[in-house]
Formats: structure tokens, C-alpha cells, sequence
């Protein structure tokens, strides 16, 4: 097996568990909101951070330590619960899934930054790319580590952007107020769910 195809089946392996990130990116999907946008950032910050891990894992790791964590616990943990404020909302205002009409009134720089945290607040992103990938790498040779980078950053690439846009498919057969309420139901329960093994990570630190 090729260290490109090793790198990114790895990839492919680590990112495809249910996470808040994915989530987002199938909910713009199913929106068709900015969808190239959200994947592209969602992409380019794998990429980056897979390569911090291969090429820095040993100098960024000195600094990833538990109170850093921490900070980017509690910080993830705040931008939850705003989202779930919002998503509670929207559920109570029974909107429907279909928001093509209202794409206009949505500020691109928002969902760029709401892509930002979903992506850089999450220290998993970190424990996923930067230090599994940094560590599972550290003795490859030089040519090694940057096929296995490339191969981690096409599973990446190659998997926001599949779910992104198989969501916007799938969206045209979604688009009943009902089915939207249950969706939107999921996705408060999930990020509830989340929030609390974050809180209890944070109160058992």
C-alpha cells in the first residue's frame, strides 16, 4: 500500500465519525447555503491542520497541553449552546427546510465565521489531524509524510464536499415543514448531547 492511499483511508477513517462539524456541513447542505464556501473552509483547514501534525507534531504537542484543552473546551461549549438557542428557535418557528428565497438575507462573512468555530473550536479536530495523523507519521521519511499528508487531505476534501452537496441533492425531497422540525429536533438533541460530555469533560478536569 502507497503512503498516499495509507494517508487517506487514515483520514477517511478519522473524520467519518458524527461530529458537530459534520453536522453543520449536511445542514448548509440540506439549506443550500453557501455550500461551497462551508466545504471549502471545512477542507483547507484539514489540510492545514493535517500537515501541522505530520511536519510540527513534535514542537505544536510541547504546547496542546490539558489547560489548553480546556480553554478550547469551555469555549466550544459557550458556541453550543448558542447554537442550540437558535436551532430551538428555529424549530418553535416551524421553518421549513427550503431557504432558497432567503439565502440573500444570510451574511457570507456569518457563515465563514460560524464555519471557523465549528472547525477551530472543537479540540478533537486537533486530537484527529494534528496528533494522530502528527504521531502515526513521525518516522516516515520526508517524501513519505507528504504522501500520506496529500492522501489524508483528498479523504478530507473528498468527503465535506460529497456530504455538502449529496445533502443539497437530497434536500429537494426534504422539504415539508415536518420533515424539517424532525431534522432540526436531531440536531438540537446531537449538540445537546454533545454539550454535555463536553461540560462533563470540563467539570472533570
Amino acid at each position: 500500500m502507497s503512503f498516499l492511499t495509507l494517508g487517506f483511508f487514515t483520514g477517511l477513517s478519522l473524520i467519518l465519525a458524527i461530529g458537530a462539524q459534520n453536522i453543520f456541513v449536511i445542514e448548509q447542505g440540506l439549506k443550500k447555503q453557501y455550500i461551497f464556501l462551508v466545504c471549502l473552509i471545512c477542507s483547507i483547514s484539514d489540510l492545514f491542520l493535517i500537515f501541522v501534525g505530520i511536519f510540527l507534531f513534535h514542537y505544536f504537542s510541547q504546547f496542546f497541553n490539558s489547560i489548553v484543552e480546556l480553554i478550547f473546551n469551555v469555549l466550544l461549549l459557550i458556541f453550543l449552546f448558542h447554537f442550540i438557542y437558535t436551532k430551538i428557535k428555529a424549530f418553535k418557528k416551524n421553518e421549513s427546510i427550503d431557504f432558497n428565497e432567503n439565502i440573500k438575507n444570510i451574511s457570507a462573512i456569518s457563515i465563514f465565521l460560524k464555519t471557523l468555530a465549528f472547525t477551530y473550536l472543537n479540540p478533537h479536530v486537533y486530537s484527529d489531524t494534528v496528533f494522530f495523523l502528527g504521531n502515526f507519521s513521525k518516522n516516515f521519511s520526508m517524501v513519505q509524510k507528504l504522501n500520506f499528508g496529500i492522501g489524508a487531505s483528498i479523504a478530507s476534501f473528498l468527503f465535506f464536499f460529497t456530504i455538502g452537496y449529496l445533502s443539497k441533492f437530497l434536500s429537494k425531497y426534504l422539504i415539508s415543514e415536518k420533515i424539517w422540525k424532525i431534522i432540526n429536533l436531531f440536531i438540537i438533541i446531537f449538540m445537546s448531547l454533545l454539550s454535555i460530555y463536553i461540560l462533563a469533560d470540563i467539570l472533570l478536569y
